[in-house]
């Protein structure tokens, strides 16, 4: 992104020439880590790691501890193997202002980035030399043919800064900053061939379910038309566990991949559970139909660690009457030899952000 004041020039979402990058995840639970390569054959996972978080280094998706943070980093950096030293970052779509605003097509580039700087005032309720702004042209408006339709993004610099600090910490340099629902929106193309025929052209729904934070986006034709984040998550399972059968948190997280619970975890733990995520799901698309004309959703994709539980889906599937696939980006993607191959498929579905963002080496328009 680019601004006025402390602005961060090599940080940008819509540039359109990247090195070799690492896509690198900040969840509120741990620090993820994927680099991608690209061949006439597709893509192919090159390194891979996650490190768990302490409890205390992030809240919900506000940062507090910023060393530990950049030590998690650093210490995928060094499980990876990535010889890799840039990286793609993202921030939550609630840390970030978007704006489809129209301007006059007949503008230059350098007229176009002027005027931006104008406009962009009218929408940002901070202080422009407080924030880095980027922008990319979308195409000709539907509104005006003598008018283009530009996506104006903007976000606090203290925040960028502070992401860079935390990736420089780990032993690697932010060359892009992108937004959660655009890298899963980039991701969903490598799994859009595991639905029904033209179903990647109808209307999609995306639950990313992360340890503290869900985000809910819809695509349709492809790109996100909404998205929406909401506080819930696996944590709130982890910590039912751990109430109930008197576990510390770390042993209530290991017993809930691990199992080795009581007999009656399934029925007084994790189907309430699974009931929880249904209202969540069913809370999105209320949202989302009473902000949109679109009458109904025609598939529904689990992402997140929490997609792995058994049976959510088919729970969703059942209970919505829409279609429920859960995400695995690398289902056609060829693996190297450093890289463990039940591992990767085990965590998949967290790493959807994170692919998106590896990806951003080899496609480089708000497209995706």
């Amino acid at each position: 992104m680019q601004g006025k004041g402390n602005s961060i020039v090599e940080l940008t979402l819509f540039k359109h020439k990247y090195p070799t990058l690492v896509g690198v995840d900040i969840s509120s639970a741990s620090v993820k880590l994927l680099e991608l390569s690209h061949t006439s054959q597709g893509y192919r996972v090159e390194s891979y790691a996650v490190e768990h978080l302490p409890a205390d280094a992030m809240q919900e998706k506000e940062i507090k501890n910023v060393e530990a943070i950049g030590m998690a980093v650093s210490h995928v950096v060094k499980r990876s193997r990535t010889r890799t030293k840039y990286a793609a970052i993202a921030l939550a779509g609630s840390s970030v202002i978007t704006k489809v605003i129209q301007m006059n097509a007949g503008l230059t580039d350098n007229e176009l980035a002027a005027q931006i700087q104008l406009e962009a005032e009218r929408y940002i309720p901070y202080p422009m030399a407080e924030v880095n702004i980027d922008f990319q042209v979308l195409g000709p408006s539907s509104k005006n043919p003598e008018f283009v339709d530009v996506l104006l993004a903007a976000s606090r610099t203290e925040m960028l800064d502070t992401l860079v600090e935390i990736l420089s910490l780990g032993g690697l340099t932010a060359k892009v900053v992108d937004i959660e629902a655009y890298a899963l929106e980039r991701a969903f193309s490598l799994i859009a061939n595991q639905l029904p025929p033209k179903a990647a052209a109808q209307t999609i729904a995306i639950v990313d379910i992360g340890s503290a934070m869900t985000t809910f986006s819809v695509l349709q034709n492809g790109a996100t038309v909404y998205t929406r984040d909401q506080i819930f998550g696996g944590k709130q399972l982890t910590e039912e566990i751990q109430r109930r059968y008197g576990l510390t948190f770390e042993e209530a997280t290991l017993a809930k991949k691990q199992g080795g619970l009581p007999e009656d975890y399934i029925s007084e733990v994790l189907e309430p559970f699974k009931d929880a995520v249904v209202q969540q799901v069913s809370r999105s698309l209320q949202f989302f139909f009473s902000s949109s004309e679109t009458p109904e959703i025609d598939h529904i994709i689990l992402a997140g660690g929490t997609a792995t539980l058994s049976g959510l889906a088919q729970r969703v599937e059942e209970k919505m009457g829409i279609p429920c696939l859960v995400a695995n980006p690398f289902a056609n993607m060829s693996i190297a030899s450093r890289v463990s191959v039940p591992t990767i498929h085990a965590d998949a579905p967290s790493l959807m952000i994170c692919c998106g963002l590896a990806m951003r080496s080899f496609v480089h328009d708000h497209q995706y």
